[in-house]
């Protein structure tokens, strides 16, 4: 008997039911996802490729306006030539720009940096050879700068200072860089070792000797040459002509001049010592009340030791739980043997732990949630439906996890959330399948299951490809989001359309075969297809009266009404602010930081008794387990920190403390309600008005550079200055708006000396000796290095005043040049000094002249955009200086910023470029898979009935979010969108049923 004549689906089914390679199949679709599991690289945030790079062009003695009209402002012009750029930044110091390059997302790193190079080197002549500007800097950042693990060298002996923790921590280095897969091992804090030479003026011109003398014998005594040879008894022998200072007493055995016939060495006019340098930088270790955590005694809790933290990062695409786990034995190994006993080392990140929990977390409920799937199968049709189910999905998810490894993801918590999400749609095409076969199976028991399976598959085969492509249809537009957003969420709807294809072919080739080896009939004949049976009477209930007469024409309107006005009151809940709009929820970090902002020429000293004072703070927080103060210097950072360049942060009056909290499973509340209370607590015990503290958490999708960013626009800086100031008191009048600042310095004092040309010109001294006078008196000259061997870095011989007396401006000019004739003259005969204030530094975004004004928001909304809303509604009351209202935008820059005006930045720009882009994708869903449906169904009115639900998917989710105290999020919308392509199926599915019944002569009714 010839075959009956069967779809595709069928087709399919027909060959793979009884076939031995099928149970190969599913073998191999299981073994891979075991593979996958193992093999691929765990990381917990997704690899996003966002490349952008700092280029650093000194211009010593230059104003901050000098430097920017002839430095920054041709640098940003050459720079936004290159292509792929998505913003140019410039800050003009006095005596520096630096410019930030932002790539988009996505550019290859490589690609954009050579063009970055060429373009800076192929334009080079925009700095003359004499104007006195240095040689551009270019430093490339990108995700892989990130450390995913630092370990703080740390002792409880009083003799182990700074220094000799770096001294070990240098040794260290060297050990973690051969680990295969790190990238940048570098270490923060300490004073490195320098020979400092410090001069004492009345000695040195006692003996008749001038700074210049110094630095020349310095110059020449580290001298040597190994380019010549002589031949001796017919063999060539190297020679090797004078050799270097290798130790302090070979430097202060220098002989440097000489005085009444006799020799001068440097230790008659210097004290010349070895040690660590003077500090400029401040790193603490502090454990905290859950010090216990960490393997720390409880009783060292709230004590200050002095410390260095190492950053190790890691190569990209690499694993990141292995190479923690191997840099953490690495180090416990190194102990005793390069780490000495005295001096304790604690893991104070673990990107790699972190990232093995949040996988290890998402893979449960992964499995539970395939769990809760084959549990709602048992109830429906019973346990042996419910294996088939399981093991189908089981194998969907395991081969899934290979596509997503070979397509270049990495397991992290948004990939596996991917999964999580899409588990309700992949189990659909197993549930179809199976429960046809099963409806098949108790129509028709005498038939045998091999040969209904076919059938049974092809009946429900047309529209479940259909309505597998119509999830793909709404799921893969959300891909070509654009910004920062897009590559961190693309996980989501490749990896699902991924997993639906993969469904599709498991539900046609392994669903029938284990039906055919698992189901049984259960002898109830076609009772199901009765009018007798519960699930007829139950939906006959519920349908049959808006289907019969006139009444039903009645309830149809109704319903429709109805639904329209629950539609409504669904929207106006975010209206009234029952649903509030956020960017992305809270995260439970187990790390926040405290960043401190003081006045320019703060010391280091004052700012590090601003972070005790708030380390004094977070010493009463139960959940602190420690947390590492920094002066000074920056911090290790994280993606929040690299985007908004943290790194830079290398001055006297920046500080910051790294906050490292107890794992959540051991605490009850979350990181941001402790972040809320410790910002509470400071504000009360910090009454320092010079300090700005900010507490800044970890955010839970991209970052920015602040939530609440006011950029204001125009053509007089100074008056830009003036109306930042109106805007930042606005700012702080509004409520729950927390975190106000501005970019705009703070006046500080600052000295010029002047020379007096003519005098000196007169003397033979020219003015560079002068200004390098003063520079090494005051900031110290590296004028040459020891030679040490096995030194990892070079010690430096630094010339110096002492620390004592540079705080003095008249000592540092009792100096003395020496003149053209031979005799001494001191620097205060040749020069004037004056007080001024310090220039402010001038920033640009896109080549404009801008002032930002910053901030956050706490409180019960807890979203910046309803703070941004409040500010900009009374903004839009306020005038600026020149009596006008202000102007504000919200997408782009004014194109011509004539008057004062502000545009909004911030989380509002990636909000609204995610949820504009997330629109638009949802639109072109909704529009594919109109056609999808005309295809199928070859009517342009049935798609419309199909897709009429989707609208209705706002009547669950938005009171179930006000219900549960949740925010709607750019995760709400990919449900939404995610609903829209499943209501779509199921509809499909009936309607194909209904076509069904009617084609065999049932009413529809």
């Amino acid at each position: 008997m010839e075959p009956e004549k069967l779809g595709i689906s069928g087709a399919i089914a027909r060959v793979f039911v009884r076939s031995e390679i099928t149970a190969l199949l599913l073998i191999a679709a299981l073994m891979s996802g075991i593979f996958a599991v193992l093999v691929t690289p765990r990381e917990e945030e997704p690899q996003i490729n966002v490349t952008f790079a700092n280029v650093f062009i000194p211009f010593p003695g230059a104003s901050a306006r000098e430097v920017e009209s002839l430095i920054s402002t041709p640098a940003e012009q050459v720079l936004s030539e290159i292509s792929g750029i998505k913003h140019v930044y410039s800050v003009s110091s006095p005596g520096l720009s630096t410019l930030t390059v932002q790539f988009k997302v996505g550019e290859d790193r490589t690609d954009v940096i050579v063009r970055l190079y060429d373009k800076i080197f192929s334009n080079i002549d925009w700095l003359p050879a004499n104007l006195g500007a240095g040689q551009p800097i270019i430093k490339p950042r990108s995700i892989d700068d990130i450390p995913i693990v630092t370990a703080t060298l740390w002792s409880k002996d009083e003799n182990q200072s700074s220094g000799e923790l770096l001294k070990v921590a240098h040794t260290v280095e060297a050990e973690l860089k051969r680990i295969a897969g790190t990238r940048q091992v570098r270490t923060i804090g300490g004073s490195n070792q320098i020979v400092n030479v410090q001069i004492d003026p009345q000695r040195l011109a006692g003996h008749g000797l001038a700074l210049a003398d110094l630095r020349l014998a310095l110059q020449a005594a580290n001298a040597s040459n190994d380019n010549t040879s002589v031949i001796e008894n017919n063999t060539q022998i190297a020679v090797r002509a004078g050799t270097f200072l290798v130790n302090p007493d070979e430097v202060g055995a220098l002989v440097v001049g000489v005085n009444n016939n006799k020799p001068v060495f440097l230790s008659d006019v210097a004290t010349v010592s070895y040690g660590p340098a003077t500090p400029e930088n401040y790193v603490t270790f502090v454990p905290g009340k859950s010090a216990k955590s960490k393997g720390i005694s409880k009783d060292l809790a709230g004590q200050r030791f002095p410390a260095v933290t190492l950053e190790i990062a890691k190569q990209p695409g690499t694993n990141a739980v292995d190479i923690a786990n191997t840099l953490i034995n690495r180090i416990e190994g190194l102990k005793g043997v390069y780490i000495p006993e005295n001096i304790n080392v604690t893991t104070t990140r673990n990107y790699g732990a972190t990232a093995d929990s949040k996988a290890k977390k998402l893979i449960t409920k992964l499995l539970f949630a395939t769990g809760s799937v084959v549990l709602l199968v048992i109830l429906t049709m019973g346990w042996r439906p419910a294996i088939v189910v399981g093991i189908a999905v089981i194998a969907t998810l395991a081969a899934t996890l290979l596509a997503s490894l070979a397509y270049g993801f990495t397991i992290n918590r948004v990939s596996l959330f991917a999964l999580i999400f899409s588990i309700g749609i992949l189990v659909d095409d197993a549930i179809v399948v199976v429960e046809n076969i099963h409806r098949h199976m108790e129509m028709n028991n005498k038939k045998p299951l091999w040969q209904l399976i076919p059938k049974a598959v092809d009946e429900v085969g047309g529209p479940t490809i259909l309505a597998t492509f119509t999830v793909i249809a709404a799921l893969l537009p959300m891909a070509f989001v654009t910004g920062l957003m897009g590559p961190y969420m693309s996980p989501i709807p490749i990896n699902a359309s991924m997993g639906m294809l993969i469904s599709l072919a498991i539900a046609f080739i392994i669903t029938p075969w284990l039906a055919l080896k698992l189901i049984r009939p259960t002898g109830h004949g076609a009772e199901d297809e009765s009018t007798n049976s519960k699930s007829y009477r139950f939906f006959n209930k519920i349908v049959g009266p808006f289907l019969s007469g006139s009444k039903g024409r009645v309830s149809r309107y109704s319903l429709v009404l109805g639904l329209i006005v629950l539609v409504g009151l669904s929207v106006s809940l975010t209206v009234v602010q029952a649903v509030v709009l956020k960017m992305l929820p809270f995260d439970n970090k187990s790390e926040f930081q405290v960043v401190v902002d003081m006045p320019e020429g703060t010391s280091v000293e004052r700012t590090a008794r601003i972070l005790t004072k708030v380390g004094e703070v977070l010493d009463e927080v139960p959940e602190i387990s420690d947390y590492q103060m920094y002066a000074g210097t920056a911090s290790p950072v994280g993606f929040n920190g690299l985007v908004r360049q943290y790194y830079l942060r290398q001055a006297a009056n920046y500080g910051d403390i790294q906050v490292n909290l107890v794992d959540h499973t051991e605490r009850e509340r979350k990181s941001h309600d402790i972040a809320l209370a410790v910002r509470e607590a400071i504000g009360k015990k910090i009454t320092d008005k010079a300090a700005n503290i900010k507490v800044v958490e970890v955010p839970p999708g991209p970052p920015v550079f602040s939530p609440l960013v006011a950029e204001v626009y125009g053509l007089d800086y100074e008056g830009q200055i003036a109306n930042a100031k109106i805007i930042r008191k606005v700012f702080e009048g509004t409520k729950d708006i927390i975190d106000v600042d501005d970019t705009v310095d703070a006046k500080t004092p600052h000295l010029v000396v002047s020379v007096d040309r003519q005098r000196a010109s007169s003397l033979g001294i020219a003015q560079s000796a002068v200004a390098q006078a003063i520079a090494t008196a005051l900031g110290g000259e590296d004028v040459n290095y020891l030679h040490r061997t096995g030194a990892k870095y070079p010690v430096p011989i630094r010339l110096q005043l002492p620390t004592s007396e540079k705080g003095d401006i008249d000592r540092v000019l009792a100096l003395k040049l020496r003149a053209r004739n031979g005799t001494l003259v001191a620097l205060s005969q040749l020069v004037k000094v004056e007080r001024h204030a310090r220039d402010t530094s001038i920033y640009h975004k896109d080549m404009l002249p801008v002032v930002y004004v910053l901030g956050d928001m706490a409180g019960k909304l807890d979203s910046p955009l309803y703070g941004m809303a409040e500010i900009y509604a009374e903004l839009a009351k306020t005038k600026d200086t020149t009596g006008n209202l202000f102007t504000q935008y919200f997408i782009s820059q004014p194109e011509n910023p004539v008057g004062f005006s502000i545009k909004w930045d911030g989380e509002w720009t990636i909000t609204y470029e995610t949820f504009r882009d997330m629109g638009i994708a949802y639109g072109i869903g909704i529009i594919m898979i109109y056609f999808l449906v005309v295809g199928q169904f070859r009517s342009y009115l049935v798609p419309l009935i199909i897709m009429a639900p989707i609208p209705l998917t706002v009547i669950g989710v938005m009171p179930g979010h006000a219900m549960l105290g949740a925010k709607f999020t750019a995760t709400s919308m990919i449900g939404m969108i995610a609903l829209a392509g499943i209501i779509v199926r199921n509809s499909i599915l009936l309607v194909d049923f209904i076509n069904q019944q009617i084609a065999e002569g049932r009413p529809i009714h």
